[in-house]
């Protein structure tokens, strides 16, 4: 999978080896100044797991998972520039939330991409590649969840053809109870 000009990038899947690049990423990505809001996650949350974990998460999302792959965006010296991760969802199931899965869908989690790319495009290759590797799985829609407060990441997944389902959840952790919304995508776009 490559996308851009050959130099610019590479969009790949991650491999179950790459873990110590996985850690650095999730942990550049939980330093964001707006990962309170685009994260259920938290920096001392994650810098303190262990490996292992780390090694569990890369070898779940590796090239060869029929159920999470994480794509990332390689750039020159090997640099990793961002990355989208997608999740398969099965009927019958219960989602992170608690709610019933009613469809088999992609639930799209963990968009992040250095600052000093975003805007260049290499977003909407992640998701590209993200979501070409969901819908060869048979998924009858995709979706991804976003605070209210996080404008500019509504707009952006706008821009990708994700559109609000009305669906909101209100996160247990929030005190002053801002929810996430569900955004939609039920074409192949």
């Amino acid at each position: 999978m490559t996308s851009s000009p050959p130099g610019d990038y590479l969009i790949r899947p991650i491999r179950a080896d790459e873990w110590t690049a996985v850690r650095e990423l999730a942990l550049r990505m939980l330093r964001d100044p707006v990962a309170h809001i685009a994260f259920l996650d938290t920096y001392e949350e994650a810098v303190a797991r262990p490996d292992v974990f780390w090694q569990e998460r890369a070898a779940g999302g590796a090239e060869g998972s029929e159920r999470v792959r994480q794509v990332i965006a390689e750039g020159p010296g090997g640099a990793w520039l961002g990355t989208v991760t997608v999740l398969i969802e099965e009927p019958g199931t219960t989602d992170w939330a608690g709610c019933p899965v009613e469809r088999r869908q992609g639930h799209v989690v963990g968009v992040y991409v250095r600052p000093e790319w975003r805007g260049s495009g290499l977003t909407k290759a992640l998701f590209a590649a993200g979501l070409e590797w969901a819908w060869q799985r048979q998924v009858e829609r995709m979706r991804l969840y976003v605070h209210q407060d996080n404008g500019r990441a509504q707009g952006l997944y706008r821009k990708l053809g994700f559109m609000p389902s009305g669906r909101t959840v209100t996160l247990p952790t929030d005190a002053a109870g801002k929810c996430e919304l569900e955004y939609v995508l039920d074409e192949r776009g």
